[in-house]
């Protein structure tokens, strides 16, 4: 026997020995587009919600087999989340108290209203799928602990997470590839807390944050008298990191001397401190991060191929945000609940039209956008339900910001001019916009700070570096 089709509105059944009232509660409730279904004792109505799924159980308190106050007990061992609202003709505060005690949601008393019971059921039904909803996303974020702060269920960001339990109990070098805000060193942490160096250190290289002789000093250590201002022999990250992982961070930026080295310690699995002559031997799992596109950086002699290599082990492309949109509702739980907690505003939720507007957007600078964009909503809120328009503007208005379009003329164009070009003026915008604030300017942009930091210095920007509005 086929079963029937699930309606969308949900499943009620109603458990009640009287014929009369089943057939009114079925004309009443089947016009309100829900799908019936009836029982005329208690173990009937167990039969029924054990073949298929209830949302709502209407259960008379007195029953020919079995009490209804039996009944709920038994629908609830069976299905926790199932909302049982009682039917009882004696309008006695024991029967409720009794009922709602032993996990009954509501009950109605006869003789009811029509409307009465329509709006009970109504509310029986939106909790229902409340704790659907909210047993989901905290199973969907359970699911993503083992992956550190990973959100998502979308299907790529189940080839991520299949890429890392695949990737990770292997001493492989990893290139996770990227556009800004996407979370690479989160992978790269995720890689590490999943493989068998998860006990030792995961040490961080912010790539294009220092020149390259500080970074070469802080990668290698120095001995003693190296340089000017050496007064005590220093350990590098690699030592710091010995045993364990060490993450590059947009190593596309790293200077082509330091990839010399770099390469080296790749190779031989060992290298000197600067101004020492012993060689260091260590143990370190090299997991690099770009943004950029490191083969034509390769072409244009910008980096250095054998280095690339020996990078490019294992890739793990990383979905910029607007290719995986079905997982901002997850990624929007979660940010709530951080900075809610941080901001001592528990509950806070967005409204549906607030919802629509992150959906519409592109989101340009990925998840570290949509993050700063929550956490300004739960800072600015002033209640527990976040509207749109505690939504930026340029979110709200549905799309990113758009590129002036450029005609190439006929005698042709430099394209790294152009890019250069472009790039400077945002940056210079972004800081004018932010008063001059170098972090402000960078979520303006989805850049990191360091990120941004080290553009300024390429493009030898004038800015005043402020750390906070004055």
């Amino acid at each position: 026997m086929e079963s029937e089709p699930m309606s969308e509105n949900g499943t009620v059944l109603v458990v009640d020995d009287e014929e009369v009232m089943r057939e009114i509660l079925e004309t009443l409730l089947d016009g309100e587009g829900y799908r019936v279904k009836l029982a005329e004792t208690g173990e009937d109505g167990l039969a029924l919600s054990r073949r298929e799924p209830v949302d709502v159980a209407v259960v008379d308190v007195m029953l020919p087999d079995m009490s209804g106050i039996e009944v709920l007990d038994e629908l609830k061992k069976s299905d926790p989340d199932m909302v049982v609202l009682m039917i009882t003709a004696f309008a006695s505060v024991e029967t409720a108290i009794t009922a709602m005690k032993r996990g009954a949601f509501d009950y109605i008393t006869k003789p009811f209203k029509n409307d009465e019971v329509l709006v009970v059921v109504g509310n029986g039904m939106k909790q229902r799928r409340l704790v659907t909803e909210n047993r989901t996303l905290k199973q969907a974020l359970s699911d993503r602990q083992r992956f550190d702060v990973l959100v998502g269920k979308s299907p790529r960001m189940h080839d991520v997470y299949s890429m890392i339990q695949q990737v990770a109990p292997s001493r492989s070098t990893v290139l996770i590839s990227g556009e800004s805000g996407t979370g690479k060193e989160l992978v790269a942490k995720a890689i590490h807390n999943n493989s068998v160096r998860s006990e030792k250190a995961f040490v961080t290289v912010n790539s294009g944050s220092l020149p390259s002789d500080l970074l070469e000093s802080n990668l290698f250590g120095h001995v003693k008298g190296a340089f000017t201002g050496a007064v005590y022999p220093k350990k590098g990250l690699f030592e710091i990191a010995n045993g364990g992982s060490i993450f590059f961070d947009e190593i596309g930026t790293i200077h082509m001397e330091t990839q010399a080295k770099l390469l080296r310690v790749l190779q031989e699995k060992e290298f000197m401190r600067l101004g020492g002559v012993d060689n260091i031997r260590v143990d370190v799992r090299i997991i690099a991060a770009t943004n950029s596109d490191l083969k034509q950086a390769v072409r244009e002699s910008a980096f250095r191929e054998d280095l690339y290599y020996r990078l490019n082990v294992i890739n793990i492309p990383l979905p910029p945000l607007r290719q995986r949109k079905e997982d901002i509702p997850l990624l929007v739980a979660h940010f709530l609940e951080k900075y809610g907690e941080e901001n001592g505003r528990s509950g806070l939720k967005l409204s549906t039209d607030a919802y629509q507007a992150l959906l519409e957007y592109d989101w340009p600078g990925n998840v570290r956008e949509l993050e700063n964009v929550i956490e300004r909503a739960a800072v600015l809120a002033d209640s527990s339900v976040i509207d749109k328009h505690l939504i930026p503007d340029h979110v709200r208005s549905g799309h990113a910001f758009k590129v002036p379009q450029v005609v190439v003329p006929e005698e042709g164009i430099s394209f790294r001019d152009v890019i250069t070009d472009f790039e400077k003026k945002l940056i210079e915008s972004s800081l004018e916009t932010s008063g001059g604030v170098q972090k402000r300017a960078a979520q303006l942009l989805g850049l990191k700070p360091t990120t941004l930091n080290e553009m300024i210095k390429r493009y030898n920007i004038q800015a005043e570096r402020k750390e906070s509005a004055s």
